[in-house]
């Protein structure tokens, strides 16, 4: 191994994790994740030599969300569905959390909040990740979306106030007082 392959490893891979997240979130599959963090990477590889100063983690994401991007252009007609995973989508939580009825609602709540993330249209949905589970500046976040730092505070802002609205959307409400039943 060569000390250039050294240094890109060195920098690259402790970015493996942030990497896939953002992948997954964005093009809302583990394959089609797992695929576009592997190509991201040997592009980044590629062009390693053209990375700036210590800022690997923003310059590594914006390849990630690029990889990503040319895959949702290439395949559009399959950008809406999403597969079945059986251990995502029916793990029994109670062995998990301990009581039953708490762990559902754990992941209930997870469930749609997920659910609402995943509805936004990508650009919100990037900045979201990007800001919210990576914790990535408003700079860095400029820099891996190549937006100006004011974009990336409008859709922030623009994306919080949906995942706000489709929350509330789905929280019931109680019963008015003072209303009568119809139907007796």
């Amino acid at each position: 191994m060569n000390d250039r392959t050294r240094r890109f490893e060195a920098a690259a891979l402790p970015h493996l994790p942030a990497a896939y997240n953002l992948a997954r979130w964005l093009l809302r599959d583990d394959r089609q994740a797992e695929d576009a963090v592997q190509e991201a990477y040997l592009r980044a590889f590629r062009f390693y030599d053209d990375l700036r100063g210590d800022a690997a983690r923003p310059w590594l994401l914006g390849i990630v969300r690029n990889a990503c991007y040319d895959w949702m252009r290439q395949h559009r007609h399959l950008a809406d569905q999403v597969e079945f995973d059986e251990l995502r989508d029916s793990g029994d939580v109670a062995t998990v959390f301990g009581d039953p009825a708490l762990a559902w609602e754990r992941q209930a709540r997870g469930q749609r909040v997920d659910a609402a993330i995943e509805a936004l249209a990508p650009p919100f949905r990037e900045v979201i990740v990007l800001r919210e589970l990576e914790e990535l500046s408003y700079e860095d976040i400029a820099r891996v979306a190549g937006i100006p730092i004011g974009t990336v505070m409008s859709r922030l802002s623009r994306a919080r106030a949906l995942l706000r609205t489709a929350l509330q959307a789905e929280v019931p409400h109680p019963p008015k007082q003072g209303r009568r039943d119809a139907s007796r």
